[in-house]
């Protein structure tokens, strides 16, 4: 793993993404509506993004709240998403959609990465409610673009989730825990240490970036701070 850690901070719009990228962001994930714990954001909006700023940029295929891609229907409206976002420039995206059961949606996931023809992609915290993190990690091992898991180790965050962590970046290059841990959901700075010993190199901020909340922009000082602490 590098020595320098990637910094990955939510953006909804040009003025956040000017901000993470002032207060040295090494990537955006574009998400809209948090309410919904984050959506596809529309074209134009990646395209003013796009223009904006020069890091990476992960682009969210989600469209409702929770982990269901919304059966064929949503899947195909998801892959219209995708080939619009495309079309307008977007290399990178971020998905993980569940069955019922807590196993990996395979029809989904499969569809959308067919669609993305090789571009790089991050599955979310879907991983998180998984029904079994190994058989997840093991039945999406083969799918092209597949670099990152955003993870917690836990749906309740990190603070539950910490021992998993530790124990998956240990496995890092095992068949299936090839790709990178970016660790994201309830992170604080004083989690770092610890994760940082464990080799554990990738973060992922959102309220953490924003004092005030999420109805408050990117705050290119709490973006500073913590790039400064992976430092």
């Amino acid at each position: 793993m590098s020595d320098r850690a990637v910094l990955e901070v939510i953006a909804l719009n040009a003025e956040d993404a000017i901000a993470a990228q002032a207060g040295g962001a090494d990537r955006l994930e574009l998400v809209t509506d948090m309410a919904a714990d984050g959506l596809t954001p529309p074209r134009e909006t990646f395209a003013a993004i796009r223009a904006a700023v020069d890091v990476p940029l992960r682009v969210m295929l989600r469209a409702a709240d929770g982990f269901s891609a919304g059966g064929p229907a949503g899947v195909d409206a998801l892959v219209a998403q995708a080939a619009a976002l495309r079309a307008e420039g977007a290399e990178e995206f971020v998905l993980g959609f569940l069955d019922p059961d807590g196993t990996p949606d395979l029809v989904a996931v499969e569809a959308l990465v067919a669609e993305l023809a090789g571009c790089r992609w991050t599955f979310h915290r879907a991983i998180d409610r998984a029904a079994d993190r190994d058989a997840l990690r093991k039945a999406l091992a083969a799918l092209p673009g597949l670099d990152t898991y955003l993870t917690a180790g836990a749906a309740g965050g990190v603070d539950e989730g910490l021992p998993v962590l530790v124990a998956e970046a240990a496995r890092h290059g095992e068949p299936g825990y090839e790709p990178r841990l970016l660790v994201g959901g309830g992170l604080r700075l004083d989690h770092l240490p610890a994760l940082r010993e464990a080799g554990l190199d990738a973060f992922h901020i959102g309220g953490a970036a924003r004092p005030g909340g999420w109805a408050h922009p990117v705050s290119p000082s709490a973006v500073a701070t913590w790039r400064e602490a992976l430092s």
